[in-house]
């Protein structure tokens, strides 16, 4: 598959959408130890046919349930899984073509509240147990939710964005600010004050921005994806950039080459590695000059579509989407390069939360 058909069906997958009307079933009873250490895996599913899912991993048993959710509330997830993240024993899974944000109990999976009336939700960020922020694609705000009344509070407006083409995405905290990368059609990483909700600062970067991650010494990395050919937001070879949080400044670029498509931006456990997808698995130091001409794991000829470590044993998972139709597969690797296990998840896994 062409780089360009991957992005062609990677923008289809976000366009907005008329409310999904949720399928009801019969509730299964069904026996599943989720008390341990485990793993979520958000499966997409197709844009516009409401076939997201969510399955659970046991890295001990080395087995993995599908459609968890629809099988603990007798409820289909909705359409697109996006992301998920896990506080204090309550899961939040954002799905982005319904405009909801499920809050599920992490160990019977059944829900336990929803965040509706969303734009076309991105990820979730936690501020405090009363305050979190939501990122959207296809609106020039990001939403304020208070996750105990399970509502919206208020709005953060992002200058010099549109609703029909901007979005925010992927938050991290330094102290008393969150940054986001701005990725559809922009090129900022944005800046702001948790105590009044106002950008405060942004920074330049290149085309497209599709990740965020903190290191252990408090260096943001992201990615960027230089666009496709033929964007009227333009074309250009991709890099990868280290920034300091406390100068909110560009300490390092890494460029690829033209027509790479690096992607997914990881850490592990210590977070003193980072991993990102390039046709390849790579691995690199966070103190590294330059980008390893070595893949950590090379490319299989299938489509590499999402990527976590585990922050325990620092395994790493691979999920691959196989042709966007059949049920999609996730390949666990030692830090050896040596495989461990894979299984068979839902539909396009993209995402990952590790309990």
């Amino acid at each position: 598959m062409t780089r360009l058909v991957h992005y062609i069906l990677l923008v289809a997958c976000l366009l907005p959408s008329s409310c999904m009307k949720w399928e009801y079933g019969l509730e299964e009873d069904f026996d599943l130890s989720a008390s341990g250490d485990g793993l979520f895996i958000c499966n997409e599913g197709n844009f516009q046919y409401g076939n997201a899912t969510l399955s659970y991993y046991d890295p001990h048993t080395k087995t993995v349930q599908n459609e968890i959710f629809y099988r603990a509330n007798a409820m289909k997830l909705g359409d697109v899984c996006q992301s998920m993240i896990i506080r204090n024993g309550i899961g939040w899974v954002v799905v982005n073509n319904s405009h909801v944000v499920f809050a599920i109990d992490i160990n019977t999976f059944k829900e336990v509240g929803r965040i509706t009336n969303l734009t076309s939700p991105r990820y979730i960020h936690f501020l405090s147990d009363e305050k979190a922020y939501i990122t959207q694609i296809w609106d020039n705000r990001i939403f304020i939710v208070n996750p105990k009344r399970y509502e919206i509070t208020g709005y953060i407006e992002i200058p010099n964005m549109t609703m029909e083409s901007g979005s925010t995405e992927q938050m991290v905290q330094y102290g008393d600010y969150v940054y986001v990368n701005c990725w559809s059609y922009q090129n900022r990483i944005i800046k702001i004050d948790t105590k009044t909700d106002q950008v405060v600062d942004e920074l330049v970067v290149g085309i497209q921005p599709t990740s965020l991650v903190m290191d252990c010494n408090n260096k943001l990395w992201t990615v960027t994806d230089g666009g496709y050919e033929g964007s009227p937001y333009g074309h250009e070879s991709p890099s990868l950039y280290r920034i300091d949080a406390e100068t909110f400044t560009i300490e390092k670029q890494f460029k690829f080459k033209f027509g790479d498509w690096p992607s997914e931006v990881q850490l592990n456990g210590t977070k003193d590695k980072l991993y990102w997808l390039n046709d390849d698995v790579w691995e690199m130091d966070v103190t590294a000059e330059r980008v390893p001409v070595r893949p950590f794991l090379p490319y299989n000829g299938t489509l590499y579509y999402g990527l976590t470590v585990c922050p325990r044993t620092g395994d790493v998972y691979v999920a691959d989407a196989i042709d966007y139709v059949q049920q999609g597969m996730v390949y666990r690797y030692s830090q050896s390069q040596e495989l461990i296990d894979s299984f068979y998840v839902g539909i396009i896994p993209g995402a990952f939360c590790w309990k």
